[in-house]
């Protein structure tokens, strides 16, 4: 048998202490009842087995059995069995030989089988002494019974130990398993916990309740509500100037429940040392205990902010320093044409420079209402009317016809069936115009643009396909910002501003559509403007 832990000394003494006031309790009731019904024979022999059961009591509670070797805490039972022993042979009609059982009991608990058989023999060996020494000592059932009733109370005390000894061993190795896994656990939230600070940017997790239950460093610095006098920081919308709501700053949305992607928030007074951020919510996949909660990440985009507004304040400067002369030039060219004894090869040069400079005052007028409106919108009225979507697709083709011509590209379109939409006429034309010249700017001579109109149950469609070089998908995500670029049109020879897929897009938008392009690197690519049809019109 192992040698026991601390634990189980310490549990052992308990169990001799115990084990040994209840002995002595129901001792000290058989002393009173078999004086009182004059059961004790020889009182000397009684009240010596008497005093060794108060004797090995009060040992229980004042030796330290758990220093002590184990065959040493085995002579205490022993002790109690052989004083039973000498009350019985003093009292034979007293029926004090049941109180064997606590000693048997205890000695099953303690040493297990070998405990059980060495108590039974023994008190078998002492009531088979008695009953051939002892006149008063009759042969009776209970002289059978008993043996029988000590062997079966101790085995069950050993076998209820052997379980309760194999659950306790079961215990200790998932509590070390448990603590095992908790250092597990703690060394990677210490390594998430690290990792995090390190970073550069804001994390906070949102519990279902709405507490914070992990920030990050660059959280605290980014989102924290007071400054360092502890008043409180204003928040303002992404144009820097609308001042948002407590309530409606993104923590308290996220805290909410809301959700959202990539919104700018400034905090700070304008003209202070203010800071903008990108702050996104999203909610956490749902566990099986339920809602998960949510999970907020913030970064500083103030250097960017502050970059982009300085390059639309530029290009807004410069479009405002162009459109004076452009108008002027468009002023001087509408009085030549006002002149009658202007010979029909003149005008027609005058007239192709009047709708090339109104064009590029339209181009001009866009660009400064790019810069003056926010990131998401778009600052331009429309003129809605019903309108053949299919003429204004005509009139462009038309218009850039010659330009294909000199480029050695091949307009596809056929017949183009009428198809009728709510929307302004010329800002379509200007994405017509926009998405036919870049087909044709960047396709390779030879090349072929096709073009086609569809009428859908809900939209107009209008889709524009070439054999040039194509989209990379690494660019395709930045195919419609503004002032973007791809490597393929930076290495060409052509020139853009990159403002004209976004301000396409800006503009169909604003009709309540969308474009939307098919491309891969080398394959050509495909746009698809959808504009919404005239509600007055029948599929």
């Amino acid at each position: 048998m192992a040698p026991p832990t601390s634990s189980e000394r310490f549990g052992l003494r308990r169990s001799i202490v115990a084990s040994q006031t209840l002995l002595a309790a129901a001792t000290l009731l058989s002393v009173v009842v078999s004086i009182s019904v004059g059961q004790v024979g020889h009182a000397s022999l009684f009240f010596g087995g008497t005093s060794l059961v108060f004797a090995g009591a009060i040992a229980a509670v004042l030796l330290p059995w758990q220093r002590m070797p184990r065959w040493v805490v085995g002579l205490l039972p022993i002790v109690d069995v052989v004083a039973i022993a000498v009350m019985r042979e003093s009292s034979p009609l007293a029926g004090v030989g049941l109180l064997w059982t606590f000693p048997a009991i205890w000695i099953g608990t303690v040493f297990g089988l070998r405990g059980v058989v060495a108590v039974s023999l023994t008190v078998t060996a002492v009531m088979v002494h008695q009953l051939s020494t002892d006149d008063l000592q009759r042969f009776t059932a209970s002289t059978l019974v008993l043996p029988f009733t000590v062997t079966a109370l101790s085995s069950m005390a050993a076998f209820t130990a052997r379980r309760s000894r194999a659950q306790r061993v079961l215990l200790e190795k998932q509590s070390a398993e448990l603590r095992r896994a908790l250092d597990r656990a703690r060394r990677q939230e210490d390594l998430v916990t690290e990792v995090l600070d390190a970073v550069d940017f804001g994390v906070t997790r949102i519990t279902p309740t709405g507490e914070f239950s992990v920030t990050n460093t660059a959280h605290g610095l980014l989102l924290n509500s007071t400054d360092a006098f502890g008043r409180e920081v204003a928040v303002f919308a992404a144009d820097g100037s609308t001042a948002i709501a407590p309530e409606s700053a993104p923590l308290a949305r996220a805290r909410s429940g809301e959700v959202f992607e990539g919104e700018i928030v400034w905090y700070g007074l304008p003209g202070e040392d203010r800071r903008a951020l990108n702050v996104t919510a999203r909610r956490l996949p749902r566990s099986d205990a339920g809602d998960a909660g949510a999970v907020v990440v913030s970064r500083d985009v103030t250097v960017e902010e502050q970059a982009r507004r300085a390059r639309e304040d530029l290009v807004a400067s410069v479009s405002h320093e162009l459109r004076t002369p452009l108008t002027s030039i468009i002023g001087y060219l509408d009085l030549a044409l006002d002149d009658d004894e202007l010979d029909p090869a003149t005008r027609e040069r005058l007239e192709v420079a009047e709708r090339n400079a109104s064009r590029l005052l339209e181009l001009v007028a866009d660009i400064l209402a790019v810069s003056s409106t926010s990131r998401e919108g778009f600052g331009v009225d429309l003129d809605l009317r019903p309108t053949d979507v299919s003429a204004i697709v005509r009139s462009a083709i038309e218009s850039i016809a010659l330009k294909a011509h000199d480029h050695g590209i091949l307009i596809e379109a056929g017949d183009l069936p009428t198809a009728h939409a709510l929307v302004d006429g010329r800002r379509v034309r200007q994405v017509i115009d926009n998405l036919l010249s870049n087909a044709v700017k960047y396709n390779p001579r030879g090349g072929s643009v096709a073009v086609s109109v569809g009428n859908e149950p809900r939209s107009i469609t209008v889709v524009i396909s070439d054999d040039g070089p194509g989209i990379s998908a690494s660019e395709q995500a930045r195919l419609f910002e503004r002032f973007f670029r791809g490597d393929a049109v930076r290495k060409s020879s052509t020139h853009g501003s990159g403002l004209g897929l976004a301000i396409s897009r800006d503009l169909v938008r604003a009709h309540g559509g969308e474009i939307t392009v098919h491309t891969a690197a080398g394959e050509g690519a495909t746009f698809t403007v959808r504009l919404p049809r005239d509600p007055r019109e029948t599929p």
